[in-house]
């Protein structure tokens, strides 16, 4: 079985750099597959995206050597073996709330005797590798986000549960979970609270011997989160990439376009 290349990054130390895919679109994976990422994750929670273009997505990343992820909707075993056997090294799965999720989520990812995953990796046989029955419990990431205030509570059984392999922090619902209709949900959170949760989180996870990995917006806050400590940082997504380039495009064309129609003697005052 092809090795899961983060794995032996985090052990020699070094922080890793994981993109972002909310669009259902083959050729948008081909394109941040094809840069210089460690991984990449589809979103099948909030992103645009289905099984049945799920697939394909993980077909156009398998020429490069970026790791594909899948944030799966929810905490449910079909879910997740499925994104498994289309050939995803590894699960983020939302809302853990308590160690009961967290040994569910681990359940589903690992076969027996670790787990109760059903055998049938029809395109993983084919991506991963032949010995891919006998290898997978070891190179498979089985990651829980923490972004509800009853995570935080259930914090340090969460993150001790056997199997787990890390936690990610989605900022955006961990605002909503402990601000109490306070904080606006969004990335690179600066209030003295969610900072202290954000660190929270990291140590507890470090404690326990695992990874902890944090959505960030831009890349001066995932700089600041890897000064933490942070194993991976995510730095925006394929919509908020593809969005950004297009305004900044069209603004300086017209800036430009401006300056030429002034300095013209035909526009001129």
């Amino acid at each position: 079985m092809i090795t899961n290349a983060l794995k032996p990054k985090w052990t020699d130390g070094k922080a890793t750099l994981n993109g972002w895919l909310a669009m259902a679109s083959p050729v948008s994976a081909e394109i941040m597959a094809a840069q210089p990422y460690d991984s990449i994750t589809i979103d099948m929670q909030h992103g645009l995206i289905g099984y049945s273009s799920v697939v394909p997505m993980l077909q156009a990343m398998h020429a490069s050597n970026v790791v594909p992820l899948v944030r799966v909707p929810w905490l449910e075993a079909g879910a997740i073996m499925k994104v498994l056997d289309a050939g995803a090294y590894g699960v983020i799965c939302p809302m853990i709330n308590n160690r009961r999720q967290a040994e569910r989520l681990v359940s589903y990812v690992r076969y027996p005797p670790d787990g109760t995953r059903s055998f049938g990796p029809t395109r993983a046989l084919l991506s991963a590798g032949a010995d891919y029955a006998q290898q997978a419990n070891d190179e498979i990431l089985c990651l829980a986000m923490i972004e509800t205030a009853e995570a935080m509570e259930n914090l340090e059984e969460i993150v001790s549960t056997p199997g787990i392999d890390g936690v990610y922090i989605g900022p955006s619902d961990l605002a909503l979970g402990i601000g109490e209709g306070r904080l606006i949900p969004h990335f690179d959170r600066e209030e003295e609270e969610m900072v202290a949760a954000i660190k929270e989180i990291l140590a507890a996870a470090h404690v326990a011997g695992i990874r902890a990995a944090l959505h960030c917006g831009t890349p001066e806050y995932a700089a600041r989160a890897v000064g933490w400590g942070f194993d991976m940082v995510t730095v925006s997504s394929d919509v908020r990439l593809l969005s950004a380039a297009a305004f900044d495009s069209v603004n300086r064309t017209r800036e430009l376009i401006g300056a030429i129609r002034s300095a013209s003697p035909s526009h001129g005052g």
